[in-house]
């Protein structure tokens, strides 16, 4: 498969995501167990952003946009905006699965200054399915022009699907995977501070905070399964589609509580979704009839998604969305329930 990928920039990128990965953890062990505030986390969230973009501008100028050669100047400006599409898409699809963590997080009752080692634990697991669902998919791509059709198809399917789910109410309790896990795990009645073991009379039992994680990478698969075939709709090239989805990822805990607490505020969100991906759904399945340009899916998923975003400040929620996600209610285990 074609890429503009050369070995120097695989190892420069993966550096990169190494030293990003290691400021964060570093931050993450001196501060220990505490709150994230919104203040640190909107400028960490900035930060995020605008190294993405500094990282296309790069990109831009690397692949000859300032040269002069003609040849070389629509190359970059095309994977440029191959790579901005599939970091909106993928930021996008990041901001429901912020809302699901969040749905987790409230479920289980864990205090916020747990919260930061799980998300930087889930993160580190996004990276590394991310990385295997691309190298297969690109694979199966370059062996295989027909699974293109398939994963138009599968993204058609889940817009529709999305849109259809909009306000119904996330039901964790019947969750097969949570009911494995009671059936199979002996599970702690409270934490033990961020331990993911402890003693309960003698037994050693998981806390909560293991659930969590093990929940969390599941969601993680989940996503991935959406994800990927987003943005391999948008462009087939390895490099940018890693580089896409890790830029988006590597603001998600920064963003997770920026927007904890605002579903409601952008309850619209899950429909400009739903739009986007059965509109690169239809590209794809349209990709051997008419090549849609890549300005064209930029400029619609901007638009569907800040219109989404917009309408949704103006427009206020109805009482089944905001049912859906009870984050300021009592969750069981705080109003002291045992049952699990």
């Amino acid at each position: 498969m074609m890429t503009i990928g050369t070995p120097l920039m695989w190892l420069l990128f993966a550096a990169f995501v190494l030293v990003a990965l290691l400021i964060d953890f570093y931050a993450l062990s001196r501060r220990g167990a505490q709150r994230v505030s919104m203040r640190e986390a909107a400028i960490w969230s900035l930060i995020w952003v605008a190294v993405s973009f500094v990282f296309v501008g790069w990109l831009w100028w690397y692949l000859g946009g300032t040269t002069g050669d003609p040849s070389a100047e629509a190359t970059a400006q095309v994977k440029a905006f191959e790579f901005v599409t599939g970091y909106l898409v993928e930021k996008a699809l990041a901001v429901d699965n912020i809302f699901v963590f969040l749905l987790v997080f409230t479920y289980f009752g864990v205090p916020g200054e747990y919260q930061r080692r799980v998300l930087m634990i889930g993160i580190l697991g996004a990276l590394v399915l991310r990385a295997i669902m691309i190298l297969i998919g690109a694979l199966l791509i370059a062996r295989f022009h027909w699974v293109l059709y398939v994963f138009g198809a599968f993204l058609v399917y889940t817009g529709i699907k999305m849109w259809r789910a909009v306000g119904e109410e996330p039901d964790l309790e019947s969750s097969t995977a949570l009911k494995w896990i009671r059936r199979h795990i002996a599970v702690a009645p409270g934490f033990d501070g961020e331990k993911f073991f402890t003693r309960v009379d003698g037994v050693r039992m998981a806390t909560p905070l293991f659930v969590v994680i093990i929940l969390i990478g599941i969601i993680d698969v989940v996503f991935a399964v959406d994800s990927i075939p987003a943005i391999f709709a948008i462009t087939t090239d390895p490099f940018i589609v890693l580089t896409s989805n890790v830029f988006a990822i590597l603001g998600l805990r920064a963003m997770y509580f920026l927007l904890a607490g605002m579903h409601e505020r952008f309850h619209l969100l899950s429909y400009g979704l739903a739009i986007v991906l059965i509109l690169i759904g239809g590209k794809m399945l349209l990709v051997d009839i008419y090549k849609i340009p890549v300005l064209w899916s930029l400029v619609a998923t901007a638009i569907v998604l800040a219109v989404s975003m917009v309408l949704s400040l103006y427009i206020p929620a109805p009482a089944h969305v905001t049912n859906a996600y009870p984050f300021s209610r009592r969750t069981p285990r705080e109003k002291g329930e045992t049952e699990r």
